[in-house]
């Protein structure tokens, strides 16, 4: 499938503080059919912003016939344009990721969720994708009822509650902050969206006791889920740059699979709404 790619600027405001939003699009094209319409995907991207690797992760996600929209996160501090994978950027990447408040980057998802709704070629079914700081959002946006699939690539800072500059514990795992919380982690609850989770074992950003809370929480929020640890994964390894080395391409093949089973049977196919039969599996050889 062929791909055009244009891009949107959008207004945010969040506590009177006003900025452009830049979307990245990403649109399947059939030829000969004009007005072909496809299920919408926020793809977040990494503290680098929408960077080379991102745009081809998107590029793969639209060829396969969904829209793809990545907003540039960090708007309200600097310009579309992608940080580099080095030290300054990094540095810079991590600066801001807990600069910005958690009440914009969910203005960020609804804004950019709103943005596919107006397409005439979207469906109006909605997934969400995203790796790294990328991956936490795309949970956080489907706490959002409008999105119905997301695939998280290595999610940080949601066992940690460490994103955004609140009052927040260093280490993990440790007893909820309370009710009124604004983390992902306390808020799982809301998740109404099938989820699929991605980790590498080796990934030193999650560690297994971090790994081991969130699922956790997951099951006690009832949340529909599955899960994937992948035993050599270093953190990032689906980037395809090797500035740090740490990108796979198996694991990678492998990963994507996982996400077009999960999005091709929820945002794809007519489902109806969701029913539990309280059927129990029948346990035979």
């Amino acid at each position: 499938m062929l791909i055009k790619e244009s891009h949107a600027d959008v207004q945010t405001s969040v506590n009177g503080k006003e900025s452009s939003m830049r979307i990245f699009l990403f649109h399947p094209v059939i030829a000969g059919y004009p007005n072909a319409r496809f299920p919408g995907v926020v793809l977040f991207s990494e503290i680098y912003q929408v960077t080379g690797p991102v745009a081809r992760f998107a590029r793969q996600i639209a060829g396969q016939g969904y829209i793809v929209a990545a907003p540039s996160s960090y708007h309200d501090f600097t310009g579309p344009e992608p940080l580099a994978y080095d030290v300054p950027g990094t540095d810079q990447g991590n600066e801001w990721k807990v600069a910005k408040t958690l009440e914009s980057y969910d203005e960020d998802s609804r804004k950019t969720v709103d943005y596919l709704l107006t397409l005439p070629t979207c469906t109006g079914r909605i997934g969400s994708t995203g790796m790294c700081l990328g991956g936490h959002l795309a949970v956080r946006a489907a706490l959002d009822p409008r999105i119905t699939a997301t695939t998280a690539y290595f999610p940080t800072d949601i066992h940690s509650r460490t994103l955004g500059p609140y009052p927040q514990p260093n280490t993990s795992p440790t007893p909820p902050p309370g009710p009124s919380s604004p983390h992902t982690l306390d808020n799982l609850h809301l998740l109404r969206a099938e989820t699929s989770l991605i980790f590498g074992i080796r990934d030193t950003h999650v560690p297994d006791a971090g790994r081991d809370l969130i699922r956790a929480k997951l099951r006690e929020a009832g949340c529909v889920f599955s899960w994937h640890e992948f035993a050599w994964a270093q953190h990032a390894f689906i980037r395809d740059e090797l500035s740090k080395g740490r990108y796979d391409p198996a694991v990678t093949k492998a990963c994507f699979e996982v996400l077009l089973e999960l999005f091709g049977r929820v945002l794809k196919t007519e489902l109806g709404d969701r029913v539990d039969d309280g059927g129990k599996v029948e346990h035979v050889c």
